[in-house]
């Protein structure tokens, strides 16, 4: 995995704007440590900062082709292509020579071949841009899940381009700048496609092509979910899952560089490390790795509630002993999460405020441990949207909500007794930005793009809009989450349940198959139960841990405390005299306001990192 970036202007020399260059690529540094590259020419100049996991000597970027020592194009690429050996053969066949192991040449030379619809026949996570010097073009490409992130920003001769916001702003051209619909979509938990917070900034829609030209840019969707009948019984639509997830963990075990699992010891992570290990040994390749994360003190601070009703770690070891990984536990201590220093480390990782809490914080550290000892890491993310793991998708109620079905739930995040997260912020403010009319204009657009059969009834029609929402909207934040965390770090992770041929798949099959055993995630289930103890085969759906250690709440507490203490503090504008005051009082539970805390001191430390123009 890789961090990209790069400047397209047609009224001006870039050859003369290296040092421009320069300052964007060394924000992508953490995603690339091992190397790193410019290519420079008078209209298009692209910054590359490498991870290096398949052919780590030769694959080095940008990576450009020529013929007759005429340039034809120069690629600057991030993400991993899992069908690269069979386009190889294609483009082999085809004419074309290669000079390297590279999924990265395979991705350029199909670019040759192919032009813009080489997106179509790519299975992988990826983000590239391509500058044809032949047409003075740019193509900007985007996963169809939308995995890995690229970000853009359009000027009046052209664009800026990167992985990540940092990339863009490092630009003299770009601005932090938040207005009310950017701080609305920060806040509202809609994760709408194509949108970010920041003013001008767009990202690469999943599924999409972005093409530059003189005349200014255009917008292609190649991919997308679309409502086909399913006409298979349901031990063949188990049987397929089967298939269909053995091969994709197969394609994903690809690397040059150290691999492991990350293991929770729920259905998901546990289901791809038992696959990944036989797998591997099928291959004579050794033991799976396998990392999993916990809390000083956890067990005696664990307690449970409707969210998680078990600790994760018992699970994580029987299933590590199950399939005989070589297993290790990240052990986070409570201080070193709470840590400013490490609020300021995810607030980077990010560029935004994240709003999870400690999740982001124990994620990043988590990362950095797993970093020590591997590149890639195979990740159980995004099989609750498809399969249907969420209480959302099983409470009647939740179900027939007028709005996205999690936007009341993840209050819980922050564990029993943990209130909204916007309860600190300043009430002229929140009616400002009238949070529920903005989430509900985005559930409108969001059901106007279902895809639905004619003739499906009222159930399987509803459940398909949740499917739909979970897929193109939730899953966005977990994903953007995912990538930002493990990427600081230097560490690939990949996400088989994203493979857009298992998504399509399962998004079609009939929610009766799906729930058939009256649980949730059933179809999974049954797919991989044979690999799997059956206590973990039956185990409820557990979220992402949280710290559950007392101390934490009360970090938070002297944060806030030193924030409300400061009239320099950016944040204070934005929260709530009276809240504050009544959050800090000595009767009052810091933990009933542990969620909305950590927002405010990440709303404070972002606009204070990045110098943000908040114009609401």
């Amino acid at each position: 995995m890789c961090g990209i970036t790069g400047w397209v202007a047609y009224d001006r020399d870039l050859t003369l704007e290296q040092a421009v260059l320069d300052a964007m690529t060394d924000t992508q540094l953490c995603r690339g440590p091992d190397a790193g590259g410019v290519h420079l020419e008078r209209h298009a100049a692209l910054g590359h900062r490498r991870l290096a996991v398949i052919d780590p000597e030769d694959g080095v970027q940008p990576m450009t082709a020529e013929h007759d020592g005429r340039l034809l194009a120069a690629l600057s690429y991030s993400g991993e292509v899992y069908n690269h050996h069979e386009l190889r053969a294609e483009l082999e066949a085809a004419g074309h020579r290669f000079r390297t192991r590279s999924d990265t040449e395979v991705v350029l030379r199909a670019y040759l071949e192919w032009g813009e619809h080489l997106a179509e026949r790519l299975n992988g996570m990826f983000a590239f841009a391509v500058w044809d010097a032949r047409t003075e073009e740019l193509l900007l490409v985007r996963d169809r899940m939308g995995v890995k992130p690229l970000h853009y920003h359009p000027t009046p001769d052209g664009v800026v381009f990167g992985s990540e916001p940092k990339a863009l702003l490092a630009h003299p051209a770009v601005r932090p700048v938040v207005d009310l619909d950017g701080l609305r979509e920060l806040l509202a938990l809609t994760r709408t496609p194509g949108l970010t917070p920041y003013r001008g900034i767009a990202e690469v829609r999943p599924g999409h092509v972005v093409r530059v030209r003189r005349q200014g840019l255009t917008e292609r969707r190649y991919w997308a979910l679309e409502a086909r009948e399913h006409t298979q019984d349901l031990a063949t639509t188990i049987g397929t899952v089967r298939a269909l997830l053995e091969d994709i963990v197969h394609r994903q075990l690809e690397a040059d560089v150290p691999l492991c699992s990350l293991l929770s010891g729920g259905l998901d992570s546990s289901a791809v490390t038992a696959l990944a290990a036989r797998s591997l040994r099928a291959a004579g390749a050794g033991p799976v790795r396998s990392f999993a994360v916990d809390f000083t003190g956890h067990s005696e601070h664990f307690a449970p509630d409707a969210v998680r009703t078990t600790p994760d770690g018992p699970y994580a070891e029987m299933l590590a002993r199950h399939v005989g990984a070589e297993h290790r536990v990240i052990e986070l201590d409570c201080a070193a999460i709470g840590d400013p220093a490490q609020r300021l480390a995810t607030l980077r990782a990010r560029d935004l405020p994240g709003g999870v809490g400690d999740m982001d914080a124990s994620l990043l550290l988590l990362f950095r441990g797993v970093r020590e000892r591997s590149t890639v890491a195979l990740s159980g993310e995004s099989a609750d949207e498809l399969f249907g793991g969420y209480r959302w998708f099983h409470d009647p109620e939740m179900v027939g909500t007028d709005d996205f079905p999690w936007a009341a739930v993840l209050s819980s995040l922050g564990g029993t007794g943990s209130g909204p997260r916007e309860q600190l912020l300043d009430r002229g403010l929140l009616g400002k930005l009238d949070l529920p009319g903005y989430r509900q204009a985005r559930y409108r657009e969001a059901l106007a793009e279902v895809p639905h059969l004619p003739a499906a009834d009222p159930l399987e029609r509803r459940m398909r809009e949740v499917s739909y929402l979970n897929l193109t909207r939730f899953v966005r934040i977990l994903l953007d989450r995912k990538d930002r965390m493990s990427m600081a770090t230097g560490l690939e992770v990949r996400v088989p349940f994203c493979d857009h041929r298992l998504v399509q798949y399962v998004f079609n099959t009939p929610w009766s198959m799906k729930y058939f055993d009256g649980r949730e995630k059933s179809l999974l289930r049954a797919a991989v139960r044979d690999v799997l103890p059956d206590e973990i085969a039956d185990r409820m759906k557990s979220p992402y841990p949280i710290v559950q250690d007392p101390r934490y709440p009360q970090l938070l507490r002297a944060e806030l405390a030193a924030l409300a203490a400061d009239p320099g503090s950016p944040g204070l504008a934005l929260l709530d005299r009276r809240a504050l005051s009544d959050a800090l009082a000595p009767d009052t539970d810091p933990q009933s306001v542990r969620l909305a805390t950590d927002l405010a001191l990440d709303l404070d430390a972002w606009l204070t990192e990045y110098q943000v123009s908040l114009e609401l």
